[in-house]
């Protein structure tokens, strides 16, 4: 009876096509970029990136699209060369990264786009506000790594970041993101 349940087992296992199987990478810190742009007095364009990222990637190696991506920002990294205008940015004219450290991301659905291409939906945390937002990704996965290139807009009233100066009307509304994520596979 015994020998005859294994067998069963065995050949149910078998005939039940191969699912995709999810695995847990973390973002490398060193290798990871989060970047802006906006432009400022309506000449400049103000650049900048956010020195600490993290997080992880849930992949399914079989459909990316089951796949999930959880990251997180520490917003007091902020850094765009020059400390004044850097320790500005992180007070309460701008991030009040005291009240607000942290800025995160979690995705809510990945949909295919063509070739390496998807549409990347998720819940955008950032001082204070959570908007789910949608952006276009590049997502390629090999047995030993995982990265996500993506370039992006949000409105930073959109999610309470206006500065209560006479300049706000100088600094333009849209936020130009950019994001390289390095995903390894831990060994």
């Amino acid at each position: 009876m015994r020998r005859h349940l294994a067998f069963t087992f065995i050949a149910i296992t078998l005939a039940v096509p191969a699912a995709g199987k999810a695995s847990v990478w973390e973002i490398d810190p060193a290798h990871t970029s989060a970047q802006f742009a906006i432009r400022h007095l309506m000449v400049s364009t103000v650049r900048g990136d956010f020195r600490k990222v993290s997080g992880k990637v849930n992949l399914d190696d079989q459909d990316v699209t089951k796949s999930t991506v959880d990251a997180t920002i520490d917003v007091a990294s902020i850094d765009t060369g020059i400390a004044k205008r850097d320790d500005h940015l992180r007070s309460p004219d701008f991030f009040d990264v005291a009240k607000f450290p942290k800025a995160t991301f979690v995705s809510t659905k990945i949909e295919a786009a063509g070739g390496d291409n998807y549409n990347v939906t998720g819940n955008f945390d950032l001082h204070g506000v959570k908007k789910s937002i949608s952006f276009p990704a590049t997502i390629k996965a090999t047995p030993e790594n995982v990265a996500v290139v993506a370039e992006f807009s949000i409105n930073r009233k959109d999610f309470g970041i206006v500065y209560a100066g006479k300049t706000d009307d100088l600094i333009r509304d849209g936020v130009v993101i950019k994001l390289n994520l390095n995903v390894p596979r831990k060994k």
